[in-house]
């Protein structure tokens, strides 16, 4: 009914569909069109995809449901900020899930899937950036336990960038 696998090179083709499927609803309005496409571009291109799950630095893996893809996550451990004094944490960079599969309990599956495996990599904590209009983000990852640690910006383009929460959860 649930999975998730680690992703490989093979997936960086449906890593980006699903980046592009996911940020659209969730942050298209966030800025003006032509910004949004010029970081769609940059960030959820197959070659980028590509160089990404070539990198072990990130961990990329994508949660079937149903044996749907209903969405995927990437990590990365030992990533420094400078609103979080504890050493060794994890940065959840990604958790994006398909509309059409919002409410149905995935999203905690497969935070909970990055929590194990950032614990099982000696890290102190998980941390991530979050929109501050997105409030069912913020509510769902406070009700998981995060706390706000501080305020940074997400950068979408040279010229637009939108306020996020950092948030952050110590094991």
């Amino acid at each position: 009914m649930l999975a998730i696998k680690k992703a490989t090179l093979k997936n960086a083709s449906l890593l980006s569909k699903l980046s592009i499927a996911a940020f659209i609803p969730a942050h298209g309005h966030s800025a003006p069109k032509e910004v949004v496409d010029v970081y769609i571009a940059a960030n959820f291109s197959e070659e980028n995809f590509r160089k990404e799950l070539s990198n072990p630095k990130f961990q990329y893996h994508i949660l079937y449901y149903k044996e749907e893809i209903a969405g995927f996550s990437k990590v990365i451990f030992n990533q420094k900020n400078e609103h979080v004094v504890d050493k060794n944490t994890t940065k959840m960079e990604r958790l994006y899930l398909l509309q059409e599969f919002y409410n149905l309990g995935l999203g905690k599956e497969l935070l909970n899937f990055n929590i194990t495996l950032a614990k099982e990599n000696k890290q102190a904590g998980i941390w991530l950036f979050v929109w501050i209009e997105n409030s069912k983000a913020i509510n769902f990852y406070k009700k998981m336990g995060f706390k706000e640690a501080g305020i940074g910006d997400f950068v979408l383009s040279p010229t637009k960038s939108n306020p996020n929460y950092i948030l952050y959860l110590k094991f």
